[in-house]
């Protein structure tokens, strides 16, 4: 169907006629006045009222029908208003179908149907409409209107051409301009009805701007969707054009599929394991989102990474474990030299569990200094039960994170060290070593001690949750054992689920041993060398521990032994020498002057001198404490660098003594007319500790009676101010310290007396310890002679009456 502006305009008449036409109904057309155009006709009734239009002066009712798809409507089904038109020119086509040419003429309405067949025929009204009155004010302005938003309606609809567009601007009739937009509107056949039942003129453009108005914001919209649709269909165009040149660069590449690619390899992974029914589900879950991401999207990245993981992580793999109590022995026995007790706790620890066939109980705790061997020995733990091992180093972890993992909410988060621990052991049920956990403190965010409690909790950690993961970690099966130098800074909570096993320090006949079988042959097979290139004794040894080391373990005698192995294997390039010997005369060609002197007893009794056995975290020392009395006025002088408790044990000794004034040979003002000076020597070296008492007190008795000190006895040991000697700790290393000093006797605190057995049988076997319960005891043992102020007080006798600890057994002397 097209539509043009008709050349001759029929006249308009003035008064209203009746006519009795042929009439012909329209599916989905509406005929205006002066309106032309040509459509087809091809039902046998409607043809029949053409031919009889033909006859009658060729003028035919035109009229729409209410229902497009009714193909044989009757008179209720079409409308009673139409437009009386002329019959221009009829052409037949193929198939009994004719295309007729009409011109619009006037607007009629049906008054009756005169019948119905074989046409419809029916008697018309003109609808008058008044077009010789002056227009009106209200007329011209809805006329004005009306073109300008016609003009803006041709702008939205390109079908409207522009030379009809310039057509109807010229024209001056308001009913002439009406019905040609009217006709060339793109709206519904009901909103054309309605403007052309209109009557009234003004009306009429009313109703037609209104709609036109309403099609102008429609097209709008239209234009506003159709515009994003095409950016959107210009992106997914270009994203379909780079996506197939990506394709081709991974297939340059070798990757050919991209992400889906990716995802079907992991799916091929998820079919080969063994996981958890939950760490199924989320790996599907997270598989299905990587494939709705853009490739190169960072959400896509972290996603790749989550699903990295969780691959990584051994669900399904777990080593056979073998607790072979005689071959674990052997591996310890063959691996660390010493540290009996230490061996005899951990072959009772897996004894109990080969029997508990589980894990669950205490956790190990090695607790000494450094260098003693504590990760060595978790190294052959996990070696005689065929466990994988790893070490988790927690020295210095603030954040809480480290442990438990960060969220998956920000970039660069990650696992946690324990899961991290699990994919680097490869396996559910390694051996982990937690090492230094003493180091560990808190900040602001977080205690990663207080995390640290479920991960060793054996009640609750088959449910250990990282924040990275998101999955329940099963941490039932693994094998945890802990290192610290101090148990001090850790939390009584965390130190509750530890069972402590201690390694104390090494005495110099374990050091010989341990350098001779471990540390020489590992430090020459490191540096290039051979069995045969050194020569050396366990006095070489003996000599690079007296005068070169002074440590608990043997890290720096190692050490030591390394740089004489490099300097060695310099000298066999040099001079082409196959052995070199060492010896105690050439050692210091190869390490220098001595670093260390060997602290040896006096060679005579002193006044005012005692000699005291201190612990120190690099083993024992003995300190010698010396004593001035001065006239003065009873000033009590402090000097040596001395700690909170050692002033305080001072100046209890001397509230003691002046307790027993009455008893020795002592002024009884000495207090007041005496000032006195202690002093403890390395005044560079910080000493503190509750282990001074009864030395500061027999240094302080022996410079008031001046009676020298035995030069062959050191004492351990704190008083009260009633004279009770108080137990102390580390009296190993202590006992130690006075055996390489060449003490012969030590006087210990009576409760003590249990801890004689823990000596090595070399310290034994050369010091008398003499348990003592007062400081009485400590002055008669101690002191050459005791002045009393009763002439008969005492014999040597009862002076020698000691209760004295000579090789392994206890003896009365």
């Amino acid at each position: 169907m097209s539509v043009t502006i008709p050349e001759n305009i029929s006249k308009k008449k003035k008064n209203v006629k009746k006519y009795c036409l042929p009439l012909l109904p329209l599916r989905g057309l509406t005929v205006f006045p002066s309106m032309i155009l040509h459509f087809d006709v091809g039902r046998k009734k409607s043809i029949k009222a053409l031919e009889e239009a033909l006859i009658n002066d060729q003028l035919i009712f035109l009229v729409t029908q209410k229902d497009a798809q009714n193909e044989e409507p009757s008179i209720e089904d079409i409308y009673k208003v139409g437009t009386i038109s002329k019959v221009k020119q009829l052409l037949k086509l193929p198939g009994d179908t004719i295309r007729v040419l009409v011109e619009g003429v006037s607007r009629a309405k049906i008054s009756k149907i005169v019948c119905q067949e074989p046409f419809f025929v029916a008697e018309l009204t003109e609808m008058k409409t008044d077009l010789d009155s002056e227009m009106t004010f209200e007329e011209e302005a809805l006329k004005r209107r009306l073109l300008s938003i016609f003009e803006e309606y041709a702008k939205f609809n390109k079908r409207i051409s522009q030379d009809l567009l310039i057509s109807i601007l010229l024209l001056e009739d308001s009913a002439e301009i009406t019905d040609i937009i009217s006709s060339n509107l793109m709206i519904k056949a009901c909103d054309k009805q309605k403007i052309l039942e209109e009557d009234v003129l003004n009306n009429r453009m009313k109703m037609l701007i209104e709609i036109m108005l309403r099609e102008i914001e429609i097209m709008d919209i239209e234009n506003d969707i159709a515009l994003k649709v095409k950016q959107q269909m210009e992106k997914t165009q270009k994203e379909y054009y780079l996506r197939e040149q990506m394709k081709i660069i991974q297939k340059e590449l070798g990757d050919k599929d991209g992400v889906y690619g990716e995802v079907l390899e992991y799916k091929e992974k998820l079919k080969n394991r063994n996981f958890p029914e939950e760490v199924k589900n989320k790996v599907e879950k997270e598989m299905n989102r990587l494939l709705k991401m853009l490739p190169g999207s960072a959400e896509g990245s972290v996603i790749r990474s989550y699903l990295d993981w969780i691959f990584d992580i051994p669900w399904d793999v777990e080593t056979d474990d073998v607790i072979d109590l005689k071959k674990s022995e052997e591996i310890l026995n063959k691996e660390h030299y010493g540290l009996e007790k230490v061996k005899e706790r951990v072959l009772e620890y897996l004894a109990v569990r080969k029997l508990r066939n589980d894990l669950k109980g205490p956790i190990l705790c090695l607790v000494g200094p450094p260098g003693v061997g504590k990760t060595s020995i978790a190294k052959s733990i996990a070696k005689s039960l065929n466990k994988n091992y790893v070490r988790i180093a927690l020295g210095g972890v603030k954040d809480e994170a480290e442990i438990r993992g960060h969220r998956r909410t920000y970039v660069g988060a990650m696992p946690g060290r324990i899961v991290t621990a699990l994919k680097q052991a490869g396996s559910m049920n390694p051996l982990i070593l937690l090492d230094e956990i003493d180091k560990m403190s808190s900040d602001f965010r977080g205690s990663p001690s207080s995390a640290m409690l479920e991960v060793l909790d054996g009640e609750q950690n088959n449910t250990f949750r990282d924040h990275f993961m998101e999955l329940d970690i099963d941490l039932s099966k693994v094998m945890f054992i802990t290192t610290a130098n101090s148990l001090s800074t850790v939390e009584k909570p965390l130190l509750d689920r530890m069972e402590v096993i201690e390694l104390q320090s090494y005495i110099d006949d374990e050091k010989i041993e341990i350098a001779d079988r471990y540390l020489f042959p590992k430090q020459i097979l490191e540096n290039g060398l051979d069995k045969y290139t050194i020569k050396y004794d366990k006095e070489v040894i003996r000599n690079i521990i007296t005068y070169y080391t002074r440590e608990a373990g043997v890290r720096d005698l190692e050490r030591k032994i390394a740089c004489i192995c490099r300097k060695i294997a310099k000298k066999v390039l040099e001079t082409k020498q196959k052995t070199i010997s060492i010896s105690s005369s050439n050692l210091e060609k190869f390490l220098g002057k001595k670093i260390y002197t060997c602290d040896k007893i006096s060679l005579e009794n002193k006044i005012g001198v005692a000699r005291g056995l201190a612990w120190t975290p690099v083993g024992g020392d003995t300190l010698e404490i010396e004593v001035n009395i001065m006239e003065g006025k009873g000033n009590i002088e402090l000097t040596g660098k001395l700690g909170d408790v050692m002033k305080e044990s001072a100046k209890t000794a001397i509230s003691c003594i002046r307790a027993r004034i009455n008893e020795f040979s002592v002024e009884k003002d000495f207090y007041s007319k005496y000032d006195i000076h202690i002093h403890v020597p390395e005044g560079a070296t910080p000493k503190d500790g509750p282990s001074a008492g009864i030395t500061l007190a027999t240094a302080v008795l022996s410079a008031l009676m001046k009676v020298p000190v035995k030069r062959t006895v050191a004492m351990t040991g704190e008083i009260t101010l009633r004279g009770r000697v108080l137990p102390i700790g580390g009296l190993k290393e202590k006992a130690i310290a006075a055996y390489k000093a060449g003490i012969t006797d030590v006087i210990i605190p009576l409760e003590n007396k249990k801890d004689i057995e823990d000596m090595p049988l070399s310290v034994r076997s050369k010091i008398k310890f003499i348990p003592v319960e007062y400081i009485d005891d400590v002055f008669k043992y101690a002191l050459t002679e005791i002045k009393y102020r009763a002439k008969n007080d005492l014999t040597d006798d009862v002076i020698n009456s000691n209760l004295v600890i000579e090789s392994n057994e206890a003896i009365l002397v």
